[in-house]
């Protein structure tokens, strides 16, 4: 087991200082900021839609290993999901860091994860919870192509 959470530590940390998809995403068609007032962490994630589908997603910003790993790592799962799929994808995703039951068992939940499975000890750290999920908070607020802020608190 600890293998394994060492393993999930690696891929967190690769993702934090080496994030995927980072910049600014030239043609985007959906944005949206997000912000957590008791750490700091800050993000302005990216979309390029196409067709009822993610073509890109791309996101910039400043935070915590915990919310550029987060956000690196959702970047690459939501390219080509379909509006539908991304939203299911965001409640897989929150389930897991709340800690809290879904409809799927423990396994599918890690087969449809993949590697998004890293983050499911974040449930035992509540504090760290809004970390993880202000990404994606942020990224749905632009697949709804809303117009606000979003916040942690």
């Amino acid at each position: 087991m600890s293998d394994l959470r060492e393993l999930y530590q690696e891929l967190i940390v690769d993702h934090s200082k080496r994030p995927r998809n980072f910049g600014k995403l030239e043609g985007a068609n959906r944005q949206a900021v997000g912000f957590n007032p008791l750490c700091g962490d800050r993000i302005i994630v990216y979309l390029k839609m196409k067709d009822g589908r993610v073509e890109d997603a791309r996101f910039e910003g400043a935070g915590c290993a915990i919310s550029t790993a987060s956000a690196s790592l959702m970047t690459e799962k939501s390219k080509g999901k379909t509006l539908q799929e991304a939203e299911a994808l965001f409640d897989l995703f929150h389930h897991l860091v709340t800690g809290t039951e879904t409809a799927a068992t423990a396994e599918e939940q890690m087969e449809q994860l993949g590697k998004l499975a890293v983050f499911a000890g974040v449930s035992e750290f509540p504090v760290r919870v809004k970390c993880a999920t202000l990404p994606w908070h942020t990224f749905r607020t632009a697949l709804r192509g809303a117009d606000e802020v979003v916040s942690t608190e």
